[in-house]
């Protein structure tokens, strides 16, 4: 059996991340978070290191209640630590954070994507509109979907980014989305990040 993704990273130099950015709007404005320093880790002591084999890579997000229907592109880290984002111009494609924990896994996937960008509206622009109970679909390369549900949001100050609640272990199979939000700075640049966390129902 395979190793997740996230223990495989743990084991090999234990990757760390840097700020993430996330998110750019009309004057090219773009929102990013406080990522200092976190390793990825496996689950807590005497739990199982992998419960099945890698169902395939994620190939597409739909949250039928905000109209989300988007493929997903994979996204890496950047040469200064940063995490990628999708470029401006597939501003109405999200991706996931191939650092992370795969959609399904235990550990938190994570998948981001613009709010606007300067060719306009983009995939995650509603995203704030998400409430506690929405299903979010994943589905992967073997034809495999794996559903979450919301469970809360939160808006955060880009220099107040909650790394570990984000990024570290979980012992469950969850889902992390970000975006942008909030009021724009003197410069243009939104202020805040928008979080969206759910907990794997089926797949």
């Amino acid at each position: 059996m395979h190793q997740p993704r996230w223990r495989a990273t743990a084991v090999s130099l234990l990757v760390l991340l840097a700020p993430l950015t996330a998110c750019s709007s009309g004057a090219g404005a773009r929102i990013s978070g406080d990522a200092s320093a976190v390793p990825r880790t496996g689950p807590p002591s005497g739990g199982p290191t992998s419960e099945r084999p890698r169902s395939g890579e994620p190939e597409r997000v739909t949250i039928d209640s905000i109209g989300v229907d988007s493929a997903l592109l994979p996204l890496g880290l950047n040469q200064d630590g940063t995490v990628e984002v999708p470029p401006a111009e597939q501003g109405m494609t999200a991706g996931w954070y191939t650092g992370a924990a795969t959609p399904g896994e235990r550990g938190p996937a994570v998948i981001i994507g613009h709010n606007d960008t300067k060719f306009g509206r983009a995939v995650f622009h509603n995203l704030r509109k998400l409430r506690a109970g929405a299903d979010v679909a994943v589905r992967n390369s073997s034809g495999g979907t794996a559903h979450f549900k919301v469970t809360s949001t939160e808006t955060v100050s880009k220099k107040a980014f909650p790394t570990k609640k984000v990024y570290g272990a979980t012992n469950t199979r969850a889902l992390r989305l970000i975006t942008c939000d909030g009021t724009y700075d003197a410069q243009g640049h939104p202020v805040d990040n928008l979080i969206v966390y759910a907990e794997l129902t089926r797949d």
